[in-house]
This record gives C-alpha cells, structure tokens and sequence, in this order.
C-alpha cells in the first residue's frame, strides 16, 4: 500500500495541531543543514515573519545540500516535546527556480477546489 500524497501546507501552517504521523508537504529555503544530526532546517518568509521547519533528513541521505537554495519536502509530521512538529522526510527535492507565488496561488486553488468539492458531495447525499 502507497503511503498517502500529503496535504501543502504552508511553513507558516506547521505547528503542534498537526496530527501525528501525518503526510504533508511543504517548501523553503535551506538555511542550515546539520549531516551529524541528520537535521536540515527550512525558512520562510511571511508577512514580517520569519518561519522555520526543521526536516529529519535521515530516509534521504546522503544528499547534496545547497544552502540558500529551495527546497520542497515530503514526509510525515512527528512530534516532540515543546517543538513544533519536525518532519521526517520521504522525499527532499531542490527545487531552485519555482515560482513561489504561484506556488501558494495554486496551493490556495487546490484548496478551495477540494472544499468546494467536499460541499457539493455533501449536498448529493442528503
């Protein structure tokens, strides 16, 4: 059985009320990368805000890390104590280039496709 796609969410959206063991997706720029520790840490800007996701790097290595470069990863959330979820990678993609606001424009129309979707297929069943 394939593991489930993952939702986007955005690095911002990444906090403890995300479930355990979840499949998400998300992006940033590579800020640091720790090999000893297997630990590789994403920022992002939003609004005035810097974010920051660290990704358990361990099912990916060894990869070549390119620091300031940006990054997409795939993976499952996991909790530890008084952090915010770090994610334990499936995949961890370079992806130097992409468009990041149109990213988070057709992020923002998937989602809005999904629950217009889910509204309609609750209409049908009553």
């Amino acid at each position: 059985m394939l593991p489930n796609a993952g939702v986007y969410y955005f690095p911002w959206e990444i906090n403890s009320s995300i479930p355990e063991g979840e499949a998400l997706r998300t992006f940033g720029r590579l800020s640091c990368y720790d090999l000893a520790r297997s630990e590789a840490i994403l920022s992002a800007q939003h609004s005035k805000a810097q974010h920051r996701v660290h990704v358990d790097t361990r099912l990916v290595e060894p990869f070549e890390a390119q620091l300031g470069s940006l990054y997409m990863v795939l993976g499952e959330a996991e909790h530890r104590e008084g952090e915010n979820p770090v994610i334990k990678a499936r995949i961890l993609t370079c992806v130097e280039g992409m468009n990041v606001p149109l990213l988070e424009q057709a992020v923002q129309e998937q989602r809005k496709y999904f629950s217009e979707r889910q509204e309609r297929m609750g209409t049908d069943t009553s």
